[in-house]
């Protein structure tokens, strides 16, 4: 039987303790986000259509982008037991220096449209967490004011090769004056891919206002104070050149651009020069044979071709080949701390995160960006914990099994095999079908990724592709 008692005050108060409110509205909305996913949501409520699907979207019907994601997700970990792990050492050197966490900020481009601190606060929050920040070429604060805003932290500069190249030439000094240490020299443009969204949005520096524009922005009267109340946004590195934001983004982007341009950039660049773009193993073999510091595998987030391979699906397999002679990095579709850990056990050096960075930034600002690099470190932590390794180091592919959906099927091996089953004499047509059905199918599990000690397998748990 229950013995019942009348309840003791003193004990009720430990039990119905309440939690203190937060009453900074910035701080109580980035204290509900609890994910990246969370920031993207708070970023969507607070910012005009056009500049959050200018961070959203990518080229065409955004498969690439769609599907790095989908690679992340179809991920499965097989953690060790009994390790005695109490802490994580999350540190990581690259590129010859130290970095705090296994992942750096990312170029990105108009971050100043986002959300108007753009990327001073990112290269601030970078500062604090002991990471990297990278500007693009196409960023909206000048490349002197990222170093003061991040004056004894890592700062890393993304180069486009222009039509014009002596503007490249500038800006390569520029950033070797101002100290930054690395290059990543970007060879995934050609031409500009086609972001529909932003073309049907009309995007541009300055907005360009219709009545579609200003209903849009009428619930998000935070953004656009922000706005009109700060400097007017330009592309701050090339602001020498004027032109139009057409005529700007046309210059950036050049077909005619070759290794002889990777040569003579690498010549004037004191530090180290990574190339940033690369999508084969057999154009990463070519850049280790050319002596470069480190590549980095990206389909520049989904935004350049779409229907690009997927980075993390080529990761295991250009470090095989070259992992030895250069620093593998990898992006695109990189939203947890889960996906870092993953890329880090398939060999990757490093990652960079894009969208999760300008997520956070549209949710708060300085404070937003704080709070994606402390959701990341948390999950990475985590993540390393729940799989009983204390360092980076100790994460190797055992640890992961990439679980495919999408099988290359091997063309020629299927053609060969439907000409040879023709050629047999048989009085059962079914027969000959089956037969030419079983070959073809042995030929397209031959293309799969081999076992789980490879890391890349494909499991009797994988997904039918529809």
């Amino acid at each position: 039987m229950v013995q019942r008692q009348f309840p003791n005050p003193r004990e009720l108060a430990q039990l119905m303790q309440f939690k203190k409110p937060t009453l900074n509205p910035t701080d109580r909305r980035l204290a509900q986000a609890l994910t990246i996913a969370d920031l993207r949501a708070i970023a969507k409520r607070r910012t005009p259509k056009a500049p959050f699907d200018y961070t959203e979207g990518a080229a065409e019907g955004e498969l690439s982008l769609a599907r790095a994601r989908q690679a992340f997700q179809d991920v499965e970990f097989h953690p060790s037991i009994l390790r005695n792990v109490p802490v994580v050492d999350t540190s990581r050197q690259v590129l010859g220096g130290t970095s705090a966490l296994p992942f750096g900020i990312a170029p990105t481009g108009f971050t100043r449209m986002m959300q108007t601190e753009g990327e001073v606060a990112g290269a601030g929050a970078a500062h604090a967490a002991g990471i990297p920040f990278t500007l693009s070429t196409l960023g909206t604060t000048s490349i002197e004011d990222v170093k003061a805003a991040n004056p004894d932290g890592r700062n890393w500069f993304q180069l486009y090769v222009m039509r014009d190249r002596e503007i490249s030439y500038g800006l390569v000094r520029r950033a070797a004056a101002a100290g930054f240490d690395t290059l990543f020299f970007t060879v995934d443009t050609p031409v500009a891919g086609a972001r529909l969204r932003d073309k049907r949005n009309g995007f541009s520096i300055p907005p360009q206002l219709t009545a579609g524009t200003v209903l849009n922005a009428l619930p998000r009267p935070a953004w656009w104070i922000n706005f009109l109340t700060t400097p007017p946004l330009t592309f701050a590195s090339l602001s020498s050149t004027g032109g139009t934001v057409a005529e700007l983004l046309d210059a950036a982007m050049d077909p005619t651009i070759s290794f002889d341009d990777l040569d003579i950039i690498r010549q004037m660049w004191p530090g180290k020069i990574v190339v940033k773009g690369v999508q084969t193993v057999e154009d990463a073999k070519l850049l280790a044979d050319r002596g470069v510091d480190g590549i980095v595998l990206s389909n520049h987030g989904g935004r350049q071709l779409d229907r690009a391979p997927i980075p993390f699906h080529l990761l295991p397999h250009v470090v095989r080949e070259v992992g030895t002679d250069l620093e593998v990095h990898i992006d695109t579709g990189i939203m947890n701390g889960a996906d870092i850990v993953a890329s880090i056990a398939l060999g990757a050096r490093f990652t960079l995160i894009g969208r999760a960075y300008l997520y956070g930034l549209m949710a708060g600002g300085r404070r937003g960006v704080d709070r994606t690099i402390e959701i990341l470190r948390s999950e990475i932590e985590r993540t390393m914990k729940l799989l009983e390794v204390s360092t980076l180091d100790e994460l190797g592919p055992q640890h992961v099994t990439q679980l495919t959906r999408l099988v290359p099927v091997a063309r020629s091996v299927a053609d060969a095999a439907e000409a040879a089953a023709s050629t047999k004499p048989t009085t059962v047509r079914t027969s000959r079908s089956k037969a030419a059905a079983g070959t073809a199918k042995t030929a397209a599990a031959a293309t799969a990724p081999s076992t789980r000690s490879s890391a890349t397998a494909s499991t009797r748990r994988t997904p039918t592709t529809t």
